[in-house]
């Protein structure tokens, strides 16, 4: 959506803070979030897994033994992450991690013992997947890191 920092303060971590906006509709409830919450190198991270995935180099992953999801796209702020659920010809299902402030507003607010555990699911075709990575980097042209 636009930098957290409208100006460049000299810092080129804090002015390379993106603020990322999304809105999710699930059959439990909407809402939606912006936050800053990608750093502009992380932000690119992002296309390139979503190609990753296109092409079947990202894994499959699954709940570890107690239950717990952990994303393999995952970033300094853990608001956002990725993960691959399952694969199919052609296709896979996207698992997107929905954390803190982009977790749903029902979700309790336990200082982030929950991270990564709420996940909305997103089945995709590979050119899909293309897509929307080509759409993600057409996006971040505008947010060169400073």
């Amino acid at each position: 959506m636009r930098y957290q920092f409208s100006t460049v303060r000299g810092d080129p971590y804090d002015d390379n803070w993106l603020v990322i906006g999304g809105t999710v509709a699930t059959p439990e409830g909407s809402w939606s979030f912006d936050e800053p919450c990608l750093l502009t190198d992380e932000a690119r991270k992002v296309a390139r897994w979503l190609r990753a995935a296109a092409a079947g180099a990202v894994p499959v992953t699954g709940p570890d033994a107690d239950g717990e999801l952990f994303p393999d796209a995952s970033f300094t702020e853990p608001v956002l992450a990725f993960s691959l659920a399952d694969r199919s010809n052609g296709g896979a299902v996207l698992r997107i991690h929905l954390s803190l402030e982009a977790a749903p507003p029902w979700q309790p607010d336990d200082e982030g013992t929950d991270v990564y555990q709420y996940a909305v699911e997103v089945r995709l075709d590979s050119p899909a997947l293309v897509h929307a990575a080509d759409q993600w980097d057409l996006a971040l042209d505008s947010f060169p890191a400073r």
